[in-house]
């Protein structure tokens, strides 16, 4: 299985998620790099797509949006077959399809085989015949739940690809901190105290974080700490500022205020990041800053990796939660576990103890933060 494989020069990874999805595949795509000294492409979402030219592991990109994972677009079944002989056209060598073990694999896997990519590695839980020369049983989750990490390591490895170098990968811009630093000062964030990041927009309604319950925290986290709150986001500027008002001093809306690449660098320079389960405590991990997730109950595999970090659980609604019957499953035994709840009062004495965790640091705006 190995030797077929040792030829290849150009891959194909599939993984038309979302930024926090492909970042989890990095450790995977830098193991098939590293193995095959090959250049790799992805195929990823329009969502996806803003976080390729920060990992240095992907050579190129194919950007389009399928519509069997949510994303912004809704092609039509002529782009898909275009889009079918646009891959032919750069004759790969083999394909690899990453996927969540919430997902059918069978979409991705029969692009690849229309594409005419002479080998195509997945996990799939029905025998896909000649549709895979390299079939993974897919035990998750009814046997095991891994992180997604090791799910997608563990892929590669049945065709010899490696990597001792297991960190998410991302680069950051060191010239673009002046710029970002700035922006902060013009919020009114004085650079010389403590600042943390609250980063409350969801890519899911079902992972949101209440309101109510964020603004009491952050009145909480300033008397406890005296920590400036930064509030971040894309495309949530009403939701930062209420968030902002409801607080009241020391919290400031940066909703709205940096790019993808800006945001990474910010990331970095923060002391701690509280965020929900999103792209940003993917990010977060691949830039060593210490996070504190409020994990809504979907999938468990998606926590940090790697980074000094908690986790505290709150629930999804009964009129949000998934149909998928897989989340489902999980849902019925994840939901009976005994975790730490996100409440207002243990978020605050989490935050806490994280923070302890870059006591080294000065914690304010000059220079990025480091570990030991």
């Amino acid at each position: 299985m190995e030797n077929e494989w040792k030829d290849c020069r150009h891959i194909l990874c599939i993984r038309p998620d979302n930024i926090g999805d492909l970042l989890m595949s990095t450790p995977a795509i830098r193991a098939l790099k590293q193995t095959f000294n090959c250049h790799i492409t992805v195929l990823v979402s329009s969502l996806g797509a803003a976080a390729v030219p920060q990992i240095p592991e992907i050579d190129d990109a194919v950007v389009f949006d399928v519509p069997w994972v949510q994303t912004n677009g809704t092609p039509d079944a002529q782009e898909f077959s275009q889009l079918a002989e646009r891959l032919k056209s750069y004759k790969f060598d083999a394909a690899v399809i990453f996927t969540v073990y919430s997902q059918n694999p069978m979409p991705s896997i029969m692009l690849a085989y229309l594409a005419e990519i002479p080998l195509r590695l997945a996990y799939c839980r029905e025998n896909p015949y000649q549709l895979l020369t390299h079939w993974v049983p897919d035990e998750e989750p009814y046997t095991f739940i891994r992180h997604q990490v090791i799910r997608d390591l563990e892929l590669v490895a049945h065709v010899g690809a490696i990597t001792r170098d297991l960190h998410l990968s991302i680069q950051t811009s060191v010239t673009l901190w002046p710029d970002v630093r700035e922006k902060l000062s013009q919020l009114g964030i004085d650079p010389q105290k403590p600042w943390i990041i609250l980063h409350p927009e969801v890519s899911e309604e079902k992972r949101k974080y209440p309101m109510e319950d964020w603004i009491s925290a952050g009145r909480n986290i300033i008397a406890a700490t005296g920590c400036q709150l930064l509030i971040t986001g894309k495309n949530n500027i009403g939701e930062a500022q209420k968030i902002v008002k409801g607080i009241g001093s020391c919290a400031f809306s940066g909703a709205g205020l940096f790019n993808l690449e800006e945001l990474i660098v910010l990331i970095k320079h923060a002391p701690l990041l509280l965020s929900v389960n999103t792209g940003t405590i993917h990010i977060a991990s691949a830039v060593q800053t210490p996070v504190l997730v409020l994990y809504a109950l979907t999938n468990p595999q998606h926590t940090p990796w790697r980074v000094a970090s908690m986790v505290l659980y709150f629930d999804v609604p009964a009129s949000l939660q998934s149909r998928n019957e897989v989340v489902k499953y999980v849902y019925r035994s994840f939901s009976t576990e005994d975790l730490p709840r996100a409440t207002p009062d243990n978020i605050v004495d989490v935050t806490r103890a994280l923070l302890e965790l870059t006591a080294t640091s000065s914690g304010s705006l000059e220079e990025p933060h480091t570990l030991s």
